[in-house]
């Protein structure tokens, strides 16, 4: 669902105007629904009820310390993939105990600091990366607690870019070599086998792959009790679509009911990692049309909102929804809503019927999720302001970048030259 409505013909968030909120702070502004996320992971929490579990929220979908702080209180918890990420959830009040560290290319360094702040689990991607581990625990003398993360070979049915789960992608330890991994960590004495864990990609609208995965979980599981090797919890990753254009997703109890069902026979707390499902379509993007442009074979609205602010449809080619703020009676035209960049993959949206004029305002709909957190300064852009909005409240949880931000870690070449 669209966390956007219109009242008295004027599109709304919440019970704020966006063309109130383009007044004040001016576009391109990513804007928050507080209600929606607090919502999305509520739904989520409430569908995992019958069984023991974490409902870490994948940080890298949105990483923004006020969105943080408001998970934080309800008592998330979080899966990172850099110790940046853990920073952010800190200062936002969460808890590194309940924080799981993910991600193939861990460093000695965040390897220290996420065991230094008492992180939840590590789940691990190679046997490279447990005596690495199991080294930098020794050092600190604090055993780490890690999980295996598996590869199952399965297709989640997503974009390529997005999939996780294949023998092809980087993540993951074989199926066939898990067991012997687990076998061989009895000889790193430093490391504390506490879980299996296993993420097959994002935006996953079938079950049936989730179910594949589940069931290549619970053999694992019985296959390790076969050989004395104790689990304690079993993460199943995130990954849950949304509906962005004619997609059909499960729903939230539907896809938690699938899981559950397999895993409710097991003394195992169950950990999930849903991102998107959580923040997606609790943001929008408000941006303003600079210009129409006609041409004989295509009509272009060129917005002030470029593929630095908001890179997906660009990167994987993703539809993303895009509404006028304002209802107009004249007959729609089909345009491509383009950015300036300089770039003919700079568009947000190509074929919309819409009846527009210069100085519009639209909205960029369900870009909460890798919408901001991978926003650039391509082209020298100022990266937008975002809005969090409560009822009919609204905070400004990032200031708009200025020129003096962008450039501030710069610095002119001096005459005087250092030596290495």
């Amino acid at each position: 669902m669209s966390c956007l409505h219109y009242i008295d013909n004027q599109l709304c968030i919440e019970r704020v105007s966006l063309r109130a909120i383009a007044e004040r702070f001016g576009t391109p502004t990513y804007i928050y629904s507080k209600q929606q996320l607090v919502n999305n992971w509520q739904a989520f929490h409430q569908a995992f009820k019958n069984i023991p579990h974490t409902i870490c929220y994948a940080v890298k979908a949105n990483s923004n310390i006020a969105l943080l702080q408001i998970l934080a209180d309800l008592k998330s918890g979080f899966d990172i993939v850099s110790i940046g990420e853990l920073t952010r959830v800190q200062v936002a009040g969460g808890l590194p105990n309940k924080t799981i560290f993910s991600g193939v290319g861990k460093s000695a360094k965040e390897i220290a600091a996420a065991l230094t702040a008492g992180i939840a689990c590590f789940n691990v991607e190679s046997y490279a990366e447990l005596l690495r581990i199991n080294h930098i625990a020794e050092q600190l003398q604090k055993p780490a607690p890690v999980a295996i993360r598996v590869n199952p070979d399965i297709d989640a049915r997503t974009h390529p870019y997005i999939a996780t789960g294949l023998k092809i992608n980087k993540f993951g330890i074989a199926m066939q070599d898990v067991l012997d991994v687990c076998l061989r960590i009895k000889q790193l004495p430093y490391l504390n086998l506490i879980g299996i864990a296993c993420h097959i990609g994002s935006q996953i609208t079938n079950l049936g792959p989730v179910l594949a995965a589940c069931d290549q979980m619970t053999a694992l599981y019985n296959r390790l009790q076969e050989h004395q090797i104790p689990i304690q919890q079993v993460d199943m990753g995130g990954g849950l679509g949304i509906i962005y254009n004619t997609e059909n997703p499960p729903s939230i109890s539907d896809y938690a009911k699938a899981i559950v069902d397999k895993f409710k026979p097991f003394p195992v707390e169950l950990m999930i990692e849903p991102g998107r499902a959580i923040i997606g379509d609790a943001g929008v993007l408000l941006t303003r049309v600079e210009y129409i442009k006609e041409t004989p074979s295509k009509n272009f609205a060129i917005v002030d909102a470029g593929m630095n602010d908001l890179l997906r449809p660009a990167l994987y080619e993703a539809y993303q929804p895009i509404l006028a703020v304002e209802h107009r009676t004249e007959i729609a035209q089909s345009y491509d809503i383009v950015g300036p960049v300089c770039e003919s993959a700079d568009f947000m949206g190509k074929d919309r019927l819409l009846s527009l004029k210069a100085q519009d305002l639209l909205v960029v709909d369900k870009v909460g999720a890798y919408g901001f957190c991978m926003s650039s300064n391509y082209n020298s852009r100022l990266r937008p302001a975002e809005i969090l909005v409560d009822g009919s409240h609204f905070h400004v949880i990032r200031q708009r970048e200025t020129m003096t931000d962008m450039i501030a870690l710069e610095q002119l070449v001096s005459q005087e030259t250092e030596k290495i």
